[in-house]
C-alpha cells in the first residue's frame, strides 16, 4: 500500500506486544487507502465490513484485518457507531479504546507513532481509556470488561478514573451479547492472571452483573479442617490462581470453567448442625447452576457437557483408594480423565494440600495398561447367539456383566467367560 502512495501502519495489540517483547497472534493494519483501493491492490481479499472501512487481506494463507482511517459518528446502541467518516491516522487513533492499544508502527522502519501517550502507559503498566472513560465505555459496553481483561492478562493496573467509570457503568455490561462476554471471560480464565481478573470483577461490580451465581460464594464459610484457606470464594480464587496461562485451548477453557463453578452449588446447599457444616447435594446443585450459566453464555453442547461432567465427578476422588478394582478402572478410563485429575489436584492444593488420592490415581495409571482399562472381549454378541441367546437386550446385559468380571480380575479366558455365562444365566453350550 505504501508503494501505491498510501499510509499504512500496524495498530493496536501487535504494537503493544512488540513494545512488551511478547509474541502476538493478531496483526491489525490501518491505512489511508479506501476499501475499494485495498481490494484493488491485493489479489485475495474478503469484505467483512466495507461500510466501516474493514477488509481482510489474505497473504500466504494468513488473514490480516486492514481498516481505512476513520472517525466514528454517535454510538446509539452501546456497540456500533451510527456511521463512519474516513479520516486521518491521528483521528483513527483517538476513537480507539485504551492508550495501550492506540499506538501505530511503521512496518518498514518500526518507528512508533504515539498520539495518546500509550507508550508511557505501557511502561507504567497502566490501563487508561483514550479520552473520557465514560464516553469510551458508553460507545461499546464490552470495553468495561476488556479493561479488566487487559489488566488481568498483562498484569497492569487500571487508572483511577477509568476504574470509577467501570464501577459506574457496570450494569450496562448485560446489554452486550452473551457470546462477546463469554469470549472475554475465556481470555481471563486462560491467558494468565485469572484470580486477579475475578477479584477485579468483584471489586467493580462486574461479577455480580454477569455471574451472580459466583458472586454468591463470598462469605459461604467452610469447615476449617478441610478448608483452612477460608470461605468458598477464597478457595475458588486460590484455584483460579493455579490455572495454566497458555491460551484458549478447549482443555484450558473446560478446566477454567470447571474450576470457577465446581463448588458453585455450595452457596445454596450450606447447612449447619451440632456435627458441623454440611453441603449436602452441592455437586448436583452445582451441575444445575453450571448448566444454566453455560447455556446462558451459549457454550457449545460438547463444552458444556465436559464442564458439567468435571463438576459431577470432582468429589469422587475422595473414595478412589476404597474402590473395587472394576469401579476404579471405570473411573480412571473416563473421557478427559487428565482434566478430572488436574481439577482434583488444584482443588487439593487450594485447600488442605493433601495429594494422596491424586498420587494414587497417577500410580494406578502407570501400573495399568490399555488392556487393563479396556479389556478385549472374551465373547462377542455372535458368540452368545451361537450359545443360544436370542438377539436383544439380554446380549448387552451379558456383555456388560462379562466386562465387569474382567475389570474385577475374576475371569481372564474365553472358557471362564463361557462358564460364567452358563452358570449365571443357566444356559448350556
Amino acid at each position: 500500500m505504501k508503494q501505491s502512495g498510501h499510509e499504512a501502519y500496524f495498530v493496536g495489540g501487535c504494537v503493544r506486544d512488540f513494545i512488551l517483547k511478547k509474541d502476538s497472534g493478531d496483526f491489525d493494519i490501518v491505512t489511508s487507502a479506501p476499501p475499494d483501493k485495498i481490494i484493488e491492490l491485493f489479489h485475495h481479499t474478503v469484505s467483512i465490513g466495507v461500510k466501516f472501512g474493514v477488509v481482510v487481506v489474505i497473504v500466504e494463507n494468513h488473514p490480516y484485518e486492514v481498516a481505512t482511517f476513520r472517525s466514528d459518528d454517535v454510538y446509539e446502541d452501546g456497540r456500533h457507531p451510527s456511521g463512519v467518516r474516513f479520516s486521518s491516522a491521528k483521528e483513527d487513533v483517538l476513537r480507539r479504546d485504551f492508550t495501550i492499544n492506540g499506538l501505530l508502527m511503521d512496518p518498514a522502519s518500526r518507528k512508533i507513532l504515539d498520539y495518546v501517550n500509550g507508550r508511557a502507559d505501557i511502561e507504567k503498566k497502566i490501563i487508561r481509556t483514550i479520552g473520557s472513560p465514560d464516553i469510551r465505555f458508553n460507545e461499546d459496553y464490552l470495553r468495561i470488561l476488556r479493561a479488566i481483561r487487559f489488566a488481568t492478562n498483562l498484569g497492569f493496573e487500571i487508572e483511577s478514573e477509568t476504574k470509577k467509570a467501570i464501577i459506574f457503568n457496570a450494569s450496562k455490561i448485560n446489554q452486550i451479547s452473551t457470546e462477546r462476554i463469554r469470549d472475554e471471560l475465556n481470555k481471563i480464565l486462560t491467558r494468565g492472571g485469572a484470580r486477579r481478573g475475578f477479584e477485579l470483577m468483584s471489586d467493580t461490580n462486574i461479577l455480580k452483573a454477569i455471574l451472580p451465581e459466583v458472586d454468591k460464594l463470598k462469605g459461604v464459610k467452610q469447615p476449617p479442617r478441610f478448608h483452612p484457606e477460608g470461605d468458598v470464594w477464597r478457595h475458588t480464587l486460590n484455584m483460579l490462581e493455579l490455572l495454566p496461562a497458555d491460551g484458549e485451548t478447549d482443555k484450558n477453557i473446560s478446566l477454567g470453567w470447571a474450576t470457577l463453578l465446581h463448588d458453585v452449588g455450595k452457596a445454596l446447599t450450606r447447612s449447619e448442625d451440632e456435627k458441623g457444616v454440611h453441603f449436602y447435594g452441592h455437586v448436583q446443585k452445582g451441575e444445575e447452576i453450571a448448566n444454566d450459566v453455560m447455556q446462558r453464555l451459549r457454550f457449545s453442547r460438547v463444552q458444556k457437557e465436559t464442564v458439567i461432567n468435571l463438576i459431577s465427578q470432582h468429589m469422587v476422588f475422595m473414595n478412589v483408594q476404597k474402590m473395587r478394582p472394576g469401579r476404579l478402572k471405570r473411573f480412571l478410563r473416563m473421557p478427559d480423565f487428565d482434566l478430572h485429575l488436574e481439577l482434583h489436584r488444584l482443588d487439593c492444593i487450594a485447600s488442605h494440600g493433601i495429594l494422596d488420592n491424586y498420587e494414587f490415581c497417577r500410580n494406578q495409571l502407570q501400573i495399568l495398561d490399555l488392556d487393563d482399562l479396556h479389556p478385549p472381549r472374551l465373547l462377542t454378541g455372535d458368540d452368545l447367539i451361537a450359545i443360544g441367546f436370542s438377539p436383544g437386550k439380554i446380549i448387552g446385559e451379558i456383555l456388560l456383566a462379562l466386562e465387569e468380571e474382567q475389570l474385577e480380575g475374576r475371569i481372564k479366558t474365553s472358557k471362564e467367560a463361557r462358564d460364567y455365562v452358563n452358570t449365571k444365566w443357566k444356559m448350556k453350550q
